[in-house]
């Protein structure tokens, strides 16, 4: 008997089948991007620096009463003229006490500045765009409530009543002012900065890409084997 002329079929190679199939793998449709992975979404974020915004706000009440507390008073002097109208002056004419005043919001505003960052940055070390927003808008309103708390606490305005009041020649304690209002820029800007040096220190860190491993969303992958 003769052997059969028609040769046998090559054997099946598996490596050729997945020599040709690893390409079509790499450039699979990328899956559908998740939204939300990487951070808690902007609505929250936004959320977030309100309620940041609204706190630091709020504790500018308490920097009011602490610049009341602790700003020099300016003392004051009533007497009457020849006419007898009522004259008021300052009893100690070389005084600073009023430079005083504008000293001590500001570095009260500083160290509430220092604080409030800190305080942002232990509750969400992540930092954001909103949070960053939050803290420098409510470190203004706290200095403008601030401003007003200690004026509405300290002596009335009305010199001339407040003269009479206590008598003539009596010291009394002039209406507490301020007088360099970029005091009330202070809270803001230390805290920006020092919010800013906290993240780029020992915030959070991005992960580095290994050589050769796919970007997500490129279409491409390692090289088949």
């Amino acid at each position: 008997m003769t052997a059969p002329l028609t040769p046998p079929p090559p054997p099946h190679d598996p490596s050729s089948h997945h020599a040709w199939q690893a390409p079509g793998a790499a450039y699979a449709a990328p899956a559908e991007p998740r939204y939300g992975q990487d951070g808690p979404g902007m609505k929250t974020e936004l959320l977030e620096g309100t309620v940041i915004m609204v706190a630091v706000a709020l504790a500018g009440a308490l920097l009011g009463v602490l610049w009341w507390w602790l700003a020099p008073h300016v003392p004051l002097v009533g007497d009457v003229d020849g006419q007898g109208s009522w004259v008021v002056y300052l009893k100690d004419t070389e005084g600073e006490q009023a430079v005083g005043a504008d000293g001590t919001l500001t570095l009260l505003a500083l160290a509430f500045g220092f604080v409030s960052a800190l305080a942002v940055f232990l509750w969400r070390r992540r930092g954001g765009v909103p949070l960053v927003v939050g803290l420098a808008v409510g470190g203004v309103l706290g200095s403008l409530l601030a401003w007003r708390v200690g004026t509405w606490l300290g002596p009335t305005s009305d010199v001339i009543a407040h003269a009479k009041a206590v008598g003539k020649g009596v010291t009394f304690s002039a209406p507490l002012k301020l007088g360099a209002k970029g005091a009330l820029l202070a809270w803001s800007f230390v805290g920006l900065v020092v919010h800013l040096g906290l993240t780029a220190l020992f915030g959070p860190r991005d992960p580095e890409p290994v050589y050769g491993a796919a970007v997500p969303g490129d279409g491409y992958g390692p090289p088949a084997r």
